[in-house]
């Protein structure tokens, strides 16, 4: 019987690597859809040129009749790549982006019709805010949410639509997007850590974080995925037996790229490189069908635009090439799951890293300050950044021995620890090291000079120091990366204007500069010991021990969410101008409604896949091997009917088991549901919905999945890890 699970299976054998043709070479495309500065310098009038300019590198406003003008050159340069539209593209709280269109044409009395787009159109615009997630800010009657343009992220092309980066905000001028607290945590860390920086060198007059991510995700080709409902409806599988072969022989990892995977990439490339998003890595990633790829640093503003733009892409180009994308932290048990590496640095208008050490006891003396305020930051505010990469999916995937635990920690490196113990042996100030180079490995025959790094990597520890980064592991592959980065922002923002306050009060008591400097960062590499470890991440021993350190281990997303309507959460927030009291409220309200919503949306899937799907199938197979016993007593002596039959009817009893099993656990998972859809406080139902909900899917998923083993392959009616898992 040719099931759909097979008609998915044959049109998989059927599939071939598409050829892709790259245009030219990437330097002579790259950015071609984007109205970036080499764009507008063509387009625009020197005026309207270095207003922009200036607004993107010290935030000054831009005159109206300057906006003319760009709306002007805009449309010009979008229309002159076949532009039709344009839109505001914004990013909402929902995670995803929005964006409504507009054409160009306005029709004129004589019948005729006109392009037309004015400075007015191109700053703000009004899209309905009643259907957005607003967490009680806005009624549903209440209509009215404005974009505004942000003219530091570049307007691009995209399906023949003029993209406008905006933000989105309500009526009464609350945020109701990811990228306003974005923007705010930006202003306020280039503030605190200006004024740090001055202490070492007065022509750093900004300072800006930057933002390399690493997107993971999985592929699966569209047919299987077609045949899947739950992959359909939620982004994973919510049924499976592991396959034979998954990823215990690790390799795939960086192994060579499948010839349809990497006809696929190299497709997202010529597209991501057209919309200015500069990938530069792709490779292998540890799960069979799961991959990665990787930028360059960029301002971390235009890095969230590009991710969010990039997971686009992801889903658009593998249409090309008949795959579906899962961005799903854990689409598979009992394998990896994916994550998004935030890469997170600091840098000035002076070009310096400020998260790379330097070669002059000068340049050094400004890492350690830097790092120690970091390392402060995190120790105050673990809590807080664990909340801010709190999601039903990432739940499923944090500590679950393939990516860092719940408890947040810090890891530095061999050599840079030894440097802050040094530093706290220190009775007082005196001048350090330059850094010396790189370490080498010699010696090996025929192998150049090995450079080492200042630090190792520990891909167990969710904040790691990776030589002139931190690397903040934890996030999940489907968020939205403007989230935990305006966290950062802030909590070390605050950090360094505490540093500030104390340093120069020292220093108006009579005491030195970099003595008052070196004091303040000792008692804070001192203080800040708890957060540190170089160990893993993963192992019970450090659970226990994070425990007697007093670090928290919110394991899910009920336990973490919490945290970010704490009074100190809203005072720190308030204090930076980032996000208010209400705006906190309404987050915390829309992260659990989505917490509840998903995990109702999978009891649903599961119960109807499993009443509707594996137990039909389950009692047809059951009846086969019912009659085939029935047969064989009719053709066999009593002693021989014994002795054949025995196995076969202690499936049949196995098979009934199961089913039974299945069908009273799915009942009780219905009635847990409607209990906790009666309740009107979101706190207490994303709690009950967590133990009485969700902790039933695996008992259900136990049984299904040995009835998955038990039940005629040629019957069971969805397809498999294995053939799911690897790529034909």
């Amino acid at each position: 019987m040719a099931t759909f699970r097979f008609i998915a299976l044959e049109k998989t054998l059927e599939r071939k690597a598409v050829e892709v043709q790259y245009p030219s070479k990437v330097s002579d495309y790259y950015g071609s859809m984007t109205f970036n500065q080499s764009v507008m310098h063509e387009y625009l009038t020197e005026e309207a040129y270095h207003a922009v300019i200036s607004a993107i590198e010290t935030g000054e406003s831009i005159e109206r009749k300057v906006t003319d003008q760009v709306a002007s050159a805009m449309k010009a340069w979008a229309m002159a790549k076949g532009a039709t539209h344009y839109t505001h593209w914004f990013h909402p709280l929902t995670g995803s982006t929005a964006e409504k269109h507009d054409a160009f044409i306005n029709p004129l009395s004589n019948g005729k019709a006109l392009e037309h787009f004015q400075g007015s159109q191109l700053i703000q615009q009004e899209p309905d805010a009643s259907s957005f997630p607003s967490g009680g800010i806005r009624s549903t009657f209440e209509a009215r949410g404005y974009t505004a343009w942000d003219p530091t992220s570049p307007a691009f092309i995209l399906d023949n639509t003029l993209c406008i980066p905006t933000i989105f905000v309500s009526y009464t001028g609350e945020s109701l997007d990811y990228k306003t607290p974005l923007l705010k945590s930006m202003a306020a860390l280039d503030q605190a850590a200006t004024g740090v920086c001055r202490y070492f060198d007065k022509n750093i007059t900004k300072v800006y974080p930057t933002l390399g991510w690493e997107q993971e995700y999985f592929l699966v080709d569209e047919a299987l995925y077609a045949a899947r409902p739950d992959l359909v409806l939620t982004g994973k599988t919510v049924f499976g037996h592991a396959s034979a072969k998954d990823q215990q022989l690790s390799d795939h990892y960086f192994g060579t790229i499948n010839d349809r995977a990497l006809a696929f990439m190299q497709d997202l490339e010529i597209e991501a490189h057209k919309l200015g998003i500069p990938l530069k890595t792709r490779h292998n990633e540890v799960a069979p069908s799961q991959f990665e790829c990787a930028p360059m640093f960029e301002e971390v503003n235009v890095a969230v635009d590009h991710n969010q733009l990039l997971m686009h892409m992801l889903e658009k180009v593998a249409l090309k090439h008949h795959f579906k994308v899962l961005l799903h932290e854990k689409p598979y048990a009992g394998i990896n799951g994916s994550g998004k590496h935030n890469n997170w640095s600091m840098a000035t208008n002076t070009g310096v890293n400020l998260l790379a050490p330097g070669k002059t006891s000068k340049d050094n003396f400004r890492f350690v300050t830097i790092l120690a305020n970091i390392l402060m930051a995190v120790r105050e505010y673990e809590e807080l950044l664990r909340a801010s990469v709190a999601s039903e999916g990432n739940d499923l995937r944090l500590g679950a021995n393939e990516a860092p635990p719940a408890v947040i920690s810090v890891f530095l490196g061999k050599q840079v620890t030894e440097t802050l113990d040094e530093i706290e042996r220190m009775p007082e100030y005196k001048e350090m090291n330059g850094h010396n180079g790189h370490h080498v490995i010699k010696n090996i025959p025929k192998i150049p000079e090995i450079l080492l790094d200042n630090t190792d990597r520990n891909r167990t520890s969710p904040f790691a120091f990776t030589g002139n980064k931190f690397e903040f592991r934890a996030v999940g592959s489907s968020a939205n990366t403007a989230k935990p980065m305006f966290v950062l922002n802030t909590i070390v923002a605050e950090q360094m204007t505490k540093f500030k306050t104390e340093v120069d009060a020292m220093i108006e008591n009579g005491m030195s500069k970099d003595a008052a400097i070196f004091n303040v960062v000792k008692s804070y590499i001192i203080a800040s010991r708890d957060i540190r470890f170089e160990g893993n991440s993963y192992s019970a021993e450090w659970l226990e021990e994070a425990a007697r350190r007093g670090l928290s281990n919110n394991r899910n997303t009920p336990d973490a969410l919490p945290t970010f309507i704490s009074e100190k959460s809203v005072s720190l927030f308030e204090k930076h101008h980032v996000l208010n009291r209400t705006e906190l409220e309404a987050r915390y309200e829309i992260k659990l409604e989505k917490y509840i919503k998903k995990i109702q949306i999978e009891a649903r899937v599961l119960g109807d896949l499993a009443i509707n799907h594996i137990l039909p199938t389950a009692i047809q197979y059951q009846n086969r091997l019912i009659e085939n016993a029935k047969g064989l007593q009719d053709v066999l002596d009593s002693k021989t009917y014994v002795q054949l039959s025995r196995n076969q009817l202690n499936t049949i009893k196995e098979i009934s088991e199961h089913v039974a099993e299945i069908k009273e656990k799915v009942t009780e998972l219905i009635e847990a549901r409607k209990k906790a859809n009666v309740l009107e406080d979101l706190t207490k139902k994303a709690v009950v919905y967590r133990d009485t909900v969700l902790s039933r899917f695996a008992d259900i998923r136990g049984h299904v999945d040995k009835l998955e083993l038990l039940v005629d392959d040629n019957l069971w009616p969805l397809p498999k890890y294995r053939e799911l898992l690897f790529i034909k």
